[in-house]
């Protein structure tokens, strides 16, 4: 891998980015991501000092002009006028230079922020579940995408852009004390006026734009809330009370972003304007005086007209500076946001070597909490035999999904332990373990591309391994008759399918990575009959070839398991074969099974006709 191609390393404790002021973080992040092209960097800040330098020489070389040449009417004028306008070209070709480095060091700052969002992307993709609980997916991708593209503003548009007149403040700061240090002082006064300028506008502005990214980032959570969740507003007849809302948070934003906005034109130009014509006042002024005085003499009317020159020259950077400061405010708040989501402590993956071998699955007195204090698994006890068909089952909150996340190694049990083939789940290598567990998901999730890449996910499958899966999963027959075969794109979330195709797709991908244990999270609660089939067939295929382990809803798919195990309030209440559960009398198992019955037969009589004869021997 190339040094432009590193990825922006992660702050360590020997770093101080970790703490500080958004500023100090922001910088730091910055140099981060910087840091592969250090010497790019280097070499093109030395181009700009040296193009500001000769940038500087021109009010020089015209004061010596007109003190020594014009004045004086000596005859080597028209030497030095060629000289002269040999210096103005100079300092053309010194803008030009410095105007090609600028854009050298856009590329420098491009490839850095190149380098920050796909840190942020990777980051995000290694977080412990834990953090997207809690996450709102709008601002999670605000961050993302809005809040690094503010970085790239400022390193592009503002950095370099303030760097470059800072350089060339300094330089002629230095050239004018060489002609008149007196002076120089004079003009330098314009600094910290400004500097004061810009504190103030700070203190005003710095909390406006704070909320005004915040708002922003609501926006877009809302937006994608919306979009996502579109059919139930629909339906609900909510569309104008969140419209309403919307309306609310973005005069909110305008509102914030208004008075950002005022700062900006009452402190920023117009006040440099006024300072900049001030300053030229008192020029002209202290020359004024030393004529009355009876001081001035010719040879400082070239200084005059160097002065007058740079006075000009002076006050441009510092518009420059301060223009720019609007933007720096803003890039600094989204560095310290995209700071606040590198800081988010990635998932635990000690260094690991075991494998999965055989597919066994043994959990040992099994507590877990999401919240301390607050327990949802208690002293599970469980064994499970390499190639076992397993159902588990219970009421709502009984606890079945915190079981599964935790065969996921999504968090890491608070009591005992959970083994597998013998082995700590936490000592298993994180590739190996990935490649040996499959996970049928209760929604499908389902990218906006082809069939192929669904179902294979990015891993190295060709055209043969990912047919073989989706034959395994019953779904070959119908990808056969899409527009495209494993070519035909889906569309966003899988739109062109049906639910149980989705579904289908999903357990074919989930066969694909051939794992040693398959977990299955209510996979066929929301297929319909047929497709029900067609799953328990591919599941009864599977049989004794892997493990299989599945959190059901709809009871009839677990009725044929090994072993069934109930939970309830985060315990093992029954656990045996379908017929020996149901023979418990008041078991919890049966009253399940019964009211599913009961429920569909009443749905069964009232979609049925008229005098149609009702079903209701035991099951």
């Amino acid at each position: 891998m190339s040094t432009t191609d590193t990825a922006v390393a992660p702050p360590t404790s020997a770093e101080p980015e970790t703490g500080g002021t958004p500023a100090r973080r922001a910088a730091a992040l910055l140099w981060r991501a910087a840091r592969p092209e250090s010497a790019h960097l280097w070499a093109g800040l030395a181009w700009l000092a040296l193009a500001a330098g000769l940038d500087a020489l021109g009010p020089v070389l015209g004061k010596a002009f007109i003190d020594r040449y014009l004045l004086p009417r000596d005859p080597a004028i028209g030497a030095m006028a060629g000289l002269l306008l040999g210096a103005l070209v100079a300092g053309w070709v010194a803008s030009w230079v410095r105007y090609r480095q600028l854009s050298r060091l856009a590329g420098v700052a491009m490839r850095s922020v190149r380098r920050i969002r796909e840190s942020v992307y990777g980051h995000v993709l290694r977080l412990p579940m834990a953090f997207f609980d809690k996450a709102i997916t709008g601002q999670l991708v605000s961050r993302v995408t809005n809040d690094t593209e503010a970085v790239k503003q400022l390193y592009v548009q503002v950095l370099f852009v303030m760097l470059d007149a800072l350089i060339m403040l300094a330089s002629l700061l230095v050239t004018m004390a060489f002609l008149d240090w007196r002076l120089m002082l004079i003009v330098t006064a314009l600094v910290p006026a400004v500097f004061g300028i810009v504190y103030l506008y700070q203190r005003l502005s710095a909390p406006a734009v704070a909320r005004t990214r915040e708002l922003r980032s609501e926006l877009n959570a809302q937006t994608a809330e919306s979009i996502s969740g579109m059919a139930v507003l629909q339906a609900t007849g909510a569309t104008q009370r969140y419209g309403e809302r919307y309306a609310h948070i973005n005069r909110s934003h305008y509102e914030s972003r208004r008075t950002e906005l005022k700062a900006n034109a009452w402190l920023l130009r117009p006040a440099l304007d006024l300072l900049n014509v001030a300053m030229l006042a008192v020029v002209i002024a202290v020359f004024g005086l030393r004529e009355a005085g009876g001081t001035l003499s010719a040879i400082e009317v070239g200084v005059l007209y160097a002065f007058v020159s740079y006075v000009g020259r002076v006050t441009e950077p510092l518009i420059q500076l301060t223009m720019q400061f609007s933007q720096l405010q803003q890039a600094i708040i989204a560095a310290a946001r995209v700071n606040t989501l590198l800081d988010e402590a990635e998932a635990d993956r000690p260094a690991a070597t075991g494998r999965v071998t055989a597919g066994a699955v043994r959990a040992e007195a099994l507590d877990f909490a999401y919240t301390p204090g607050v327990p949802v698994l208690r002293q599970v006890i469980l064994d499970i035999a390499p190639g076992e068909f397993i159902g588990i089952v219970g009421p709502t909150g009984s606890g079945k999904s915190s079981l599964l996340s935790l065969l996921l190694r999504f968090y890491v049990p608070t009591g005992g332990q959970l083994l597998v083939d013998g082995q700590p789940i936490a000592s298993l290598d994180e590739e190996a373990f990935r490649d040996a567990v499959g996970l049928v998901p209760q929604e499908p999730f389902l990218l906006a591309t082809t069939v192929h890449e669904n179902i294979a996910m990015g891993r190295p499958l060709n055209e043969a391994q990912v047919q073989q899966a989706a034959r395994a999963a019953g779904a070959h027959d119908f990808i056969e008759r899409l527009e495209h075969g494993y070519q035909t794109r889906l569309g966003e979330g899988g739109a062109r399918l049906a639910v149980g195709e989705k579904q289908l797709i999903a357990i074919a991908r989930a066969l694909a990575g051939q794992p040693k244990i398959l977990l299955l999270d209510e996979a066929t609660s929301h297929v319909d009959s047929e497709t029900e089939a067609v799953v328990q067939r591919a599941l009864a295929a599977l049989r004794g070839r892997l493990t299989l382990i599945s959190i059901a809803h709809r009871l009839s798919t677990i009725r044929d398991a090994d072993r069934i195990v109930v939970l309830n309030h985060g315990r093992i209440a029954e656990a045996g074969p379908h017929e020996a559960l149901m023979a418990i009398d008041g078991g919890l198992y049966r009253r399940l099974v019964e009211l599913q019955q009961l429920s569909s037969d009443e749905a069964s009589e009232g979609a049925g006709a008229p005098g149609e004869p009702r079903d209701d021997r035991p099951r």
